[in-house]
């Protein structure tokens, strides 16, 4: 039953993407979907994997550990919820992927463990669009300069950017902040766009998408 209902998931999904795409006048291969493992079982994960899903992302690092270890071979695995610093190389060694890299003190830690480990993820910015206190992320206003801080200071090589919008305002807003910040930044990834507002983030430019809900269900 769980496999019959997580393959229309996902066969829907993945048309919405396609459709989405297509009315925006781009290629629906330039954008990702990331499947957002955190928090379910696996008896739910397992058939996504099975269908072919290769992006997962999770919040944290020891449940990430504790699912991916001795199964990620193949898989492109994405570090989605905010990093404490006192995990930044575990994290560093473990992902593929940090979206959310949004402090000076990170990226130095960051940093730190690249050079330590011989290995380095790619890196988002992690953008707090709407500025909420109660959010993760540097606030559009410090965008710029904590960019150039990753880059000039800590010598980190950003792919992208990430956010996530205030759930009361409507997403395409943010997500056209996030674009032009983005632009004048040089950077072309934007990891944007969750179950309920996707389409919109791709019309936007979004180059990943995060779907837990609608691909999962309700967490549990």
């Amino acid at each position: 039953m769980i496999q019959t209902q997580i393959s229309a998931a996902l066969e829907a999904i993945r048309a919405r993407i396609t459709s989405a795409a297509h009315a925006a006048g781009r290629d629906p291969g330039d954008i990702a979907l990331t499947a957002v493992s955190k928090t379910q079982p696996w008896e739910s994960v397992e058939p996504v994997l099975s269908l072919g899903q290769r992006v997962f992302g999770e919040n944290r690092v020891q449940e990430a550990e504790g699912r991916w270890s001795g199964r990620r071979q193949g898989l492109e695995l994405r570090l989605i919820g905010p990093l404490q610093t006192n995990k930044t190389r575990e994290a560093v060694a473990f992902f593929d992927v940090i979206e959310t890299v949004d402090r000076e003190r990170l990226a130095e830690r960051i940093a730190d463990a690249v050079q330590r480990l011989g290995r380095s993820p790619r890196l988002y910015v992690q953008v707090n669009t709407g500025d909420e206190r109660q959010k993760a992320g540097i606030t559009p206003t410090e965008s710029d300069a904590f960019i150039a801080t990753c880059r000039r200071v800590h010598g980190l090589e950003l792919e992208g950017l990430m956010c996530i919008p205030p759930a009361a305002e409507p997403p395409g807003p943010h997500f056209a902040l996030l674009a032009k910040i983005a632009a004048r930044n040089g950077l072309r990834k934007l990891s944007m766009g969750m179950s309920a507002d996707f389409e919109t983030a791709i019309r936007h430019g979004a180059t990943s998408v995060r779907v837990g809900s609608a691909l999962f269900g309700a967490r549990r």
